[in-house]
């Protein structure tokens, strides 16, 4: 132990009167090893951190694929013959988050995240009340009491933690719905802040086939694989087909034509998406960048050793082995790989608190990124790597069966050998090599980012965006007469507000992630049978929305209040829907569609818009189409009005309110006129 703190002060002096090699390599491995600590950790937090529930690796997320559709969600018949027929799944339950209710008759009105979920969703995560009991069966049945769970924040927040809140009635949009439950504070959804909790109502009765609206999740029974469970579904998408009716205008053949399948996955995925491949690359990258740390560390050893050969010579001339002096040189380098992950882990700290403060968007799981136990063992393996690695090639250079004749020679031709220089130029090669690698891969990344900013988005920059959230209840306000007029009202006072110069109401705001997709028909075709269109994009405008986007009309004409009054069958498409039935946008005008094949109105082309990249830059601009915000004879509804959502654009930042959701999410988009000296304000 003596001989030990002897080694380590000898050692520590020999650092401190070299002050200036010893700040250059210290801070040269804390920038490689903070940087490989803080990206490790948003690896650890996003992709290798467990979900925070009971046996994790037992859920799984239920989807359904089909060829020329893609990826599409859960139906309500789909979940019924899982339910009944499942010889795989423990439990199961659906759920859709984009969803914000309103709470009134509590101080003043307030729009608040909201959970729709079924009952055997929150038993197969594990969850368990603080209070109360969980949804039952009856909760998710059409016509029984409406009932609400809300969560330990809300309760705390809103009711000061009151516990006799269970039993009281709240006002959900415009609902009287009783609290049965608060959920415990450490119970969170996937990467939601949910406040309420609403069960969904279904109607077995009126279920049919189709409406793939639905995320579902399911737990798996012990020792299932997921092939099998994927098999199991597969067995029962027959089931389903044979159970439920088909919607009007449609036919059981439809859907078996169509091939659905299951598309089981890990749970875990629905949190994560795709971003796995993109931190393990900037992983591999950030490693890259550690390397040559290294090696720029170990060319500056080589250096101080060769500075200090008359030591060594004197040292071997009393009986020193190579192997002590090597070992003396592999623990001065442990040494300093030590203080500078000391200092790395500390940058890293910094750098992932500010990461967690921005919260960038895209990146899930923010609340589970830091310093915790496996990022340290991360930080302390990648220091003693790094000491061993830049350490060993001062270390095997002079522990070679000619260390004990070079020390013995004196004298200059020491100091110029070509042998000394060669290690010192093999790693002067792997720099340069490494260093092209990572200046290869920053180009295509760079080369990739500038051609996503040359994508031009089809509507004004976020800059000039604004978005206001509100909801006309039903059980207010029922007459979609009454819900036109009053959203019509919005929108003009809206347009006096000084500085705004158009506004408009959408169901579907650009980069948001929201969407509804559903089949379009053209009369001028004929379809065989079983043959499906593709599916298209639906969206819901009110007049005026492509001027306030900043979106070109290239032919024809933009909705009119008259139209959504009259209940025109009216519609609009992208050009890219246009250029893929007809040709192009002029051929598309007067040419009629509607949603599906049904009994519903044919709708007449009346304008052609320019392409808009709704799911982001990086991905295809999808084929739209554009519908009144009233409509008739709309998916088999005889009447249908939305009235949840509106979005506002002007040339200043910030927002008239935060997004809400509701069914369809229907948004108002506001855009400010210039003002005289190139100025603009929003009241």
């Amino acid at each position: 132990m003596e001989l030990f703190s002897g080694q380590l002060k000898q050692m520590f002096r020999r650092l401190w009167r070299a002050p200036m090699f010893t700040l250059i390599a210290v801070l040269t491995l804390a920038l490689g090893i903070g940087a490989n600590t803080a990206i490790f950790s948003v690896l650890e937090g996003v992709l290798l951190k467990p979900l925070p529930y009971p046996d994790p690796d037992r859920l799984v997320g239920l989807c359904t694929t089909a060829p020329g559709f893609g990826d599409l969600d859960l139906s309500q018949s789909i979940y019924f013959t899982y339910l009944d027929k499942s010889r795989t799944f423990e439990s199961l339950g659906v759920y859709y988050t984009r969803y914000r209710a309103t709470v009134t008759g509590i101080a003043e009105p307030q729009q608040v995240r909201a959970l729709l979920l079924t009952y055997g969703l929150l038993p197969t995560l594990g969850a368990q009340p603080a209070l109360g009991r969980l949804f039952s069966a009856k909760d998710n049945s059409a016509g029984s009491p409406e009932t609400i769970i809300l969560s330990y924040g809300y309760w705390q927040r809103r009711f000061h933690g009151d516990r006799s809140i269970i039993g009281r009635h709240l006002q959900i949009d415009g609902k009287s719905r009783q609290v049965i439950a608060v959920m415990r504070s450490e119970f969170r959804f996937l990467d939601m802040d949910a406040e309420i909790f609403l069960p969904f109502q279904f109607d077995r009765a009126k279920t049919t086939l189709g409406d793939f609206g639905y995320q579902g999740v399911a737990r798996l029974r012990p020792g299932v694989t997921l092939s099998q469970a994927n098999a199991d579904a597969a067995r029962m998408m027959a089931i389903t087909n044979r159970s439920f009716p088909p919607p009007p205008g449609s036919s059981v053949k439809d859907f078996e034509d169509a091939h659905l399948a299951p598309a089981l996955r890990p749970f875990k995925q629905e949190l994560t998406g795709d971003i796995g491949p993109t931190l393990w690359v900037l992983m591999g990258t950030i490693g890259l960048v550690l390397l040559i740390a290294c090696a720029n560390v170990a060319n500056l050893l080589l250096v101080r050793v060769e500075s200090r050969h008359l030591e060594l010579n004197i040292r071997a001339a009393l009986g020193a082995t190579t192997g002590r002096i090597a070992y003396e040189l592999l623990f001065e380098s442990l040494a300093i790989a030590i203080l500078g992950g000391i200092s790395g882990l500390a940058l890293a700290f910094g750098a992932l608190r500010v990461l967690v403060a921005i919260a960038p968007a895209g990146l899930p799981r923010i609340a589970q990124i830091g310093i915790d136990a496996p990022v340290l063992l991360f930080a302390i393996a990648i220091s003693l790597f790094t000491g061993l690695l830049f350490g060993s090639a001062p270390a095997l250079k002079y522990a070679g069966s000619h260390f004990a004749t070079n020390l013995r020679d004196g004298g200059r031709a020491m100091s110029v050998s070509r042998e000394r220089h060669r290690a010192r130029h093999t790693l002067v090669v792997v720099q340069v090599a490494l260093a092209l690698l990572l200046l290869i891969s920053s180009g295509l990344m760079i080369r990739t980012f500038r051609a996503l900013t040359q994508v031009q988005p089809g509507f004004f920059g976020p800059e000039h965006l604004q978005t206001l959230s509100l909801s006309i209840p039903e059980s207010q306000v029922p007459e979609p007469d009454k819900v036109l007029r009053m959203e019509e009202d919005i929108t003009n006072q809206l347009k006096n507000i000084p500085g705004v110069g158009s506004v408009a109401i959408t169901t579907n705001v650009p980069m948001s992630g929201q969407g509804l997709r559903g089949l379009l028909y053209a009369r001028d075709r004929t379809y065989r049978e079983g043959q499906l269109p593709p599916e298209r994009r639906f969206i819901l405008a009110s007049p005026g929305l492509h001027q306030t986007m900043g979106t070109a009309i290239l032919a024809g004409r933009d909705f009119t209040w008259s139209d959504e009054n009259s209940k025109t069958p009216v519609a609009m498409v992208s050009e890219s829907f246009a250029r893929d039935y007809w040709g192009s946008a002029a051929a598309a005008l007067h040419k009629q569609i509607r949603e599906q094949d049904t009994n519903d109105d044919w709708r007449e082309i009346v304008g052609v818009v320019g392409d808009i990249h709704y799911d982001g830059v990086d991905r295809p601009a999808p084929a739209a189409c554009y519908f009144p915000l009233h409509l008739s004879n709309f998916f088999d509804e005889k009447e249908a009005v939305q009235r949840s959502r509106i979005v506002c654009h002007s040339d200043l930042a910030g927002r008239f309110g935060e997004p809400t959701q509701g069914g369809p999410p229907l948004d108002l988009v506001c855009q400010s006129e210039s003002r005289p000296g190139g100025g603009s304000h929003t009241g």
